[in-house]
């Protein structure tokens, strides 16, 4: 891109009281950045824009940031994309007052292609993390990006799913493409770069704040065909996602729990509100089959992770199949296993020992163990 334009669409970007929605309204009115900036002072006001966003737009003020952006985009693999720009994600074009400006570290070209959001808690359980890092992979195994937020919990579980089937995974974030957050996801997010991209709306330099992330929500939907929500408690910020892919006109989807689990009580509402119910990954396929490339309708091969689960069925033993029958799929004690069972405590500790060895079983808190889900 010329690199006048660039800066045109930049000022833009870093004029006081320009969003999305006044940037879609001055579009509208002038086509292209350039006339937006060469616009009469009294034309601009008349679209409710104040002295400080015209000081920027007239060029009496020149933002920092706009050459702060610039020296960013000269790095490797640093990208800045604008509406106008070929790589612009078509889906996102779709959405009401999309961003004018989009920052990606990464394969710009990866945006193009058939995404789902795999969104929810930051506190999940660990049956919710194998279930989101399952799904990711199988689902990307069949052909789909996996877009999510970087957060804790399901959305990392969700990109990690996804590189570890080799397969692309999308991160948007809360803050300028020069930060990571939390922190801890630096490693991750690098990762992520070399298999997919990073993006934000948000310029260089920008902190994480508390109102970004609605906005990130908001991307994180709108570049999806669809939004899979698992695990989410009734004020999850998985919910504002969801709520946007619903707006967006983009597919929900939601993976119930159990009726004494805190986190699914999000993803249950969801299914009263009119969510698909999802159980396994071939649900979400089915549903995007039809708006998606063919090769998401294909099956996926089976997993290493799949054939692993059948060499353990085989090696169960029969007090060990009873023992699983017993647990059921919410959380139990020790003791509750004995009662079910007719076990002593020494022997269901040993078998819950081993089981957790062979990754049939995962020990909660509180002296709990729940059974692990099969691969998708």
């Amino acid at each position: 891109m010329d690199r006048d334009v660039l800066e045109d669409w930049l000022r833009l970007r870093h004029a006081p009281e320009v969003g999305p929605a006044t940037l879609a309204r001055l579009l509208a009115r002038f086509s292209t950045p350039g006339a937006i900036l060469a616009a009469p002072g009294g034309q601009l006001r008349a679209l409710g824009l104040g002295d400080r966003a015209l000081a920027v737009l007239d060029g009496r003020e020149v933002p920092p940031g706009v050459s702060a952006d610039l020296r960013w985009a000269e790095g490797a693999d640093h990208h800045i994309l604008t509406l106008d720009d070929p790589r612009y994600p078509p889906i996102l074009r779709e959405i009401a007052a999309p961003p004018g400006v989009l920052y990606v570290i990464g394969d710009p070209d990866v945006l193009a292609d058939p995404q789902l959001a795999v969104v929810g808690s930051r506190h999940p359980t660990p049956g919710g993390t194998e279930s989101a890092r399952a799904f990711a992979a199988h689902l990307a195994r069949s052909g789909l990006v996996i877009t999510s937020g970087l957060a804790l919990g399901i959305d990392a579980a969700a990109h990690q799913g996804a590189l570890d089937a080799h397969g692309a995974t999308v991160a948007v974030m809360a803050t300028g493409p020069d930060r990571i957050y939390p922190a801890r996801h630096k490693d991750l997010a690098h990762r992520i770069a070399r298999g997919g991209a990073l993006v934000s709306e948000f310029p260089v330099g920008t902190h994480a704040r508390a109102e970004h992330f609605p906005q990130r929500n908001r991307l994180i939907s709108g570049l999806s065909a669809g939004t899979l929500v698992v695990e989410a408690a009734l004020g999850s910020g998985s919910l504002i996602t969801a709520r946007c892919a619903s707006e967006q006109g983009r597919e929900v989807f939601a993976m119930p729990g159990s009726i004494h689990n805190p986190v699914a009580r999000g993803c249950h509402r969801l299914i009263r509100q009119g969510a698909k119910l999802v159980e396994t990954a071939d649900d979400v396929l089915e549903e995007l089959a039809a708006i998606l490339r063919p090769v998401t309708a294909a099956a996926a091969p089976p997993s290493p992770a799949a054939d692993d689960a059948q060499v353990s069925d085989e090696a169960r033993d029969p007090d060990h199949e009873r023992l699983l029958e017993a647990m059921g799929f919410d959380p139990v004690t020790v003791d509750q296993m004995v009662s079910r069972t007719g076990l002593t405590v020494e022997a269901v500790s040993s078998m819950l020992l081993l089981m957790e060895l062979r990754g049939q079983v995962a020990s909660l808190s509180g002296g709990r163990y729940v059974r692990h889900q099969p691969e998708p």
